[in-house]
């Protein structure tokens, strides 16, 4: 049976009580969901923020279990940021660095483009800040420096808020020059369409890094291959939430280390 969760909430609140875990890898952002899972726990890896927020607010009325982001970022971007033992006013920085050689499905390539532009939702700032307009150079998970684009990943709503702390991501590719047009794609949003026709330059390499302003303390992972990473990523978070005995909404902080995470990586590739 095929269930389309935009427009078939009931056809999916029929199938969900049948299993266990449920992942949504389809791209579809419907907060509902959360209504509807008769005890099945979902595990999400959506990027965007303010759905992952509906999606919480969702799931705590319904009492329901859901993992907020499992991959990447969020995912073990999350597990890095937890583990820094940040206080109440510390500011963390998140370097996100994603291989532009690598070919992404179309859910991927249509949520950068939603981006361009766009205000990043709950930020820490009082002003308006803009998807890919702010820049930082940042040391990166791989050691490298390079410089990064302010960006709308959902670690400052998901960690931030409950401890106190600020979050604030930001994006780099492998290829410095794609950087650079993400910049000027950030400064005229009418050119976004040019994101989808971007040639894949670069390599299929990433890399995260959580680094504490105050402290200076920085944790760090680095692979290729985003998209098998987050599949992998995304399985193990799946199945530790199936023997924790979990309820309500938790992060990948709440299942496994960041070790644990970056290991699971190693040993199935």
């Amino acid at each position: 049976m095929t269930v389309d969760l935009r427009r078939d909430v009931h056809g999916f609140a029929q199938l969900a009580p049948h299993h266990d875990v449920i992942i949504n890898a389809s791209g579809v952002e419907n907060p509902a969901i959360a209504l509807h899972l008769g005890g099945a726990t979902l595990v999400d890896i959506s990027a965007t923020g303010s759905y992952l927020a509906a999606l919480r607010r969702a799931a705590d009325s319904a009492r329901a279990s859901v993992v907020l982001g499992a991959g990447l970022a969020p995912g073990l971007s999350t597990a890095l940021i937890g583990e820094l033992g940040a206080k109440p006013g510390d500011e963390i920085d998140v370097g996100i660095m994603l291989g532009s050689g690598e070919k992404h499905g179309a859910a991927a390539v249509a949520w950068t483009k939603s981006l361009a532009g766009s205000e990043i939702a709950s930020r820490p700032e009082t002003e308006a800040i803009r998807n890919f307009r702010e820049r930082r150079t940042l040391l990166g998970g791989d050691g490298k420096r390079r410089r990064y684009l302010r960006a709308d990943f959902p670690d400052h709503t998901l960690l931030g808020p409950a401890g106190g702390y600020a979050v604030r991501s930001y994006l780099a590719l492998s290829s410095r020059h794609l950087t650079q047009a993400l910049a000027v794609v950030g400064a005229i949003p009418q050119l976004s369409s040019v994101i989808s026709a971007a040639p894949a330059l670069g390599d299929d390499s990433w890399a995260l890094a959580a680094v504490n302003r105050r402290t200076g303390e920085r944790r760090s992972a680095c692979g290729r291959n985003q998209s098998r990473a987050t599949a992998e990523l995304t399985a193990l978070l799946a199945e530790r939430s199936a023997v924790s005995g979990m309820h309500g909404c938790v992060t990948a902080h709440d299942l496994a280390t960041s070790g644990e995470l970056a290991a699971a990586l190693s040993t199935r590739s």
